[in-house]
């Protein structure tokens, strides 16, 4: 079964972390939404989105997810406002990095800011480490993985995909989505994403 849980920790320092919590606040006016809208609609706590909001808390992939959902965007377009760029090139010292403060995924935008039609998003995911969406995190998102390192257990539901390096994915409709590396070393791969 694929967790939903989404949970916060106490911030840990990571180069998006107060850009992430402007991009949410932002979204979030602009939509004109108040802080108890945006938590009914997401289903988390008032307090929860406060804190974020202030940088007082990192948000775990999954709870971003959800607020990002709640705002109408992907989680790639939030992470992408916050990282204020809209150049047509980014250096690779200068493309952001997000990591999951509960399963230590690491996500670094390799493409230019999102409204672009397509998004190129690395991920490391550390050895034994898991990370789960819930169907609804990307509705209408067409995706394809490509392991660039390592070992991918995918889960899309009840389908579970063992994808090795060079392998590529084409996800299917939205669904319960589980990414697992079960091995001893770090796996890589890069996520190609596309509004459908």
């Amino acid at each position: 079964m694929i967790s939903r849980t989404a949970t916060i920790v106490t911030v840990v320092p990571d180069t998006l972390t107060s850009s992430l919590a402007a991009a949410l606040q932002a979204a979030r006016k602009t939509r004109g939404l108040s802080v108890s809208a945006l938590a009914e609609r997401a289903g988390v706590s008032r307090a929860m989105i406060a804190k974020i909001e202030r940088g007082e808390a990192q948000p775990t992939a999954v709870l971003l997810a959800r607020l990002a959902l709640a705002l109408g965007m992907t989680l790639s377009e939030l992470v992408a406002r916050a990282e204020d760029g809209a150049g047509r090139l980014v250096r690779a010292a200068d493309q952001p990095t997000w990591t999951d403060p509960a399963s230590g995924y690491r996500r670094r935008t390799v493409s230019p800011a999102s409204g672009r039609p397509l998004e190129l998003v690395e991920i490391e995911l550390p050895a034994g480490a898991r990370v789960a969406f819930a169907a609804d995190a990307y509705p209408d998102v067409h995706q394809q993985v490509w392991v660039l390192d390592g070992h991918l257990r995918l889960q899309e539901g009840e389908t579970v995909h063992e994808l090795h390096v060079g392998d590529c994915l084409q996800l299917g409709p939205p669904a319960d989505r589980a990414y697992g590396n079960p091995t001893d070393r770090t796996c890589r791969y890069l996520v190609a994403l596309t509004r459908r």
